[in-house]
C-alpha cells in the first residue's frame, strides 16, 4: 500500500505538472505540495479534493491509503464535524440506509448489556468497552468470512 505522499508524487507527474504549478492553482507554496507529497503534512478535504480534480482522478483513488493516517492527522474538531455514517456509506451503502429497515432498539439492550459486562468485568472506559466489542465483532467477520460459514 502506497502514502499518500507517494500518490500524490504519481498523480501529479501523471498530470504533467510541477509543484510550483499546482501550489499555484491551489493558492498554496511549492514547499506546501512537497510536505503533502513528502507525507510530512496532510491537505485538508478541500485542498485534497482539489488536487483530485486537478489531477484528473478520483479522491478514493486518490487517498488510497491507510486510512488510520487521515484519521491520525485529522483534528479532533474536524472529526467531529464529519458525518462518518455519510462518509461510510459511500463504500457502503447500508449504512445509510439500514435505519429506515432494521428495529435498532431490538438490539440496543442486548449491546447495551455487554457493553456493560465489559466495563464492569474488566474495569473499561464506556469508549474502551465500545471499541472491545466493535473488535470482536470485526474479528468474527474475518473468521466466520462473508458466508457466516
Amino acid at each position: 500500500m502506497s502514502s499518500l505522499g507517494e500518490n500524490l508524487v504519481h498523480a501529479r507527474k501523471k498530470a504533467g505538472l510541477t509543484q510550483e504549478a499546482v501550489g499555484e492553482k491551489l493558492g498554496v507554496s511549492r514547499q506546501t505540495i512537497s510536505k503533502w507529497e513528502l507525507d510530512e503534512t496532510l491537505p485538508d478535504i478541500r485542498q485534497a479534493r482539489h488536487l483530485a480534480q486537478l489531477y484528473h482522478t478520483t479522491l478514493d483513488d486518490l487517498m488510497d491509503y491507510d486510512a488510520q493516517v487521515v484519521i491520525q492527522h485529522t483534528s479532533q474538531e474536524t472529526q467531529e464535524k464529519i458525518d462518518w455514517t455519510q462518509l461510510w456509506g459511500q463504500m457502503y451503502p447500508v449504512l445509510t440506509t439500514y435505519q429506515q429497515q432494521v428495529d435498532v432498539s431490538r438490539y440496543t439492550g442486548p449491546l447495551g448489556d455487554l457493553l456493560q459486562d465489559l466495563e464492569t468485568t474488566y474495569h473499561y472506559q464506556p469508549l474502551d468497552a465500545f471499541l472491545v466489542l466493535k473488535d470482536i465483532l470485526g474479528k468474527m467477520w474475518t473468521e466466520q468470512g462473508p458466508t457466516g460459514a
